[in-house]
């Protein structure tokens, strides 16, 4: 007869921890790059998935207790999906007592209609819903703009554009936005996928499913994905390595000659220095060789 309370009691147990680590790892980012400051009305993305929900309830948690007073409004763009829940959000956040807003804009019927069936949708898409998010924020007097990515999500950006782009980039927790007029804040850059899931799944979110691109299997994205949840079963902790050398950065050991300034390095004072042209052309002997033939 005790194995039930037994079982309920550890569920409780392991159900408050991770309600307090995931707590912990959004207040330590958010006090690690000063997201969220006195009198900041921050504006939740909500788009009805797993890291949106959590992102606004952990954010709601740490409003009654933080040293700072800051305003919250969940925001979502409702873009038109055939079949979209309309109601799901607004009950859900009458419910919770959030003062909210959803964006009306039919983005679906521009997607589908430029990118031919079969292809990737994320990208227009993502560009699309930006700007309807960063338009309603700048006519409303927000001051920090809420993404709901996560760890995972910044370590595949990381990924992706090392395999596909040839860049050392990922998502920061913290940037401003690139017309200078927003400034974008991450606050789950320290949680694991694994365990929004997990909180999202005992909170009993009213998830929305994503029916636009969610059916893109061969996505690169998702062949990212795979590769990292492979590492963690094989080589558990070696995303959260990578993701700390995100930020343990050593310039002089890469190779951008525009963080550092390797030309100078261990150069003497007064000597010339040849450029690649002359370099390829070949020795000096050969350059005066060649001068005074032109001559």
């Amino acid at each position: 007869m005790s194995a039930q309370p037994d079982a309920t009691r550890k569920q409780h147990h392991e159900a408050t921890k991770l309600a307090k680590r995931l707590r912990h790892q959004v207040g330590q980012a958010i006090a690690d790059f000063n997201m969220i400051e006195d009198g900041d009305k921050v504006m939740v993305c909500l788009s009805g998935g797993k890291d949106s929900y959590t992102l606004l309830d952990i954010l709601l948690s740490l409003q009654a207790r933080a040293p700072v007073r800051f305003e919250l409004v969940a925001v979502n763009l409702d873009q038109k999906q055939p079949g979209f829940p309309e109601h799901v959000l607004p009950d859900y956040l009458s419910g919770r007592g959030v003062p909210f807003h959803i964006i009306e804009q039919d983005t679906y019927s521009t997607v589908t209609r430029v990118i031919p069936e079969g292809k990737t949708m994320c990208s227009l898409c993502s560009r699309l819903r930006r700007g309807a998010l960063y338009h309603w924020a700048a006519a409303n007097g927000v001051t920090k703009i809420a993404l709901g990515h996560h760890r995972d999500d910044i370590l595949g950006t990381f990924f992706l554009n090392l395999f596909y782009q040839g860049q050392l980039k990922a998502m920061p927790p913290k940037l401003r936005s690139d017309d200078g007029r927003h400034v974008v804040i991450r606050p789950l850059a320290y949680c694991k996928e694994s365990d929004i899931a997990d909180y999202a799944e005992q909170h009993q979110f009213p998830i929305i499913p994503c029916n636009l691109c969610g059916s893109q299997e061969n996505l690169q994205r998702k062949a990212v994905k795979r590769m990292m949840e492979d590492w963690e079963k094989t080589q558990p902790g070696r995303a959260e390595t990578i993701f700390r050398a995100l930020g343990n950065v050593a310039p002089s050991q890469l190779a951008d000659r525009n963080l550092f300034d390797f030309a100078a390095l261990g150069a003497r004072e007064g000597t010339a220095r040849a450029d690649a042209h002359q370099w390829l052309a070949g020795s000096p002997d050969e350059l005066s060789l060649q001068q005074e033939s032109v001559e």
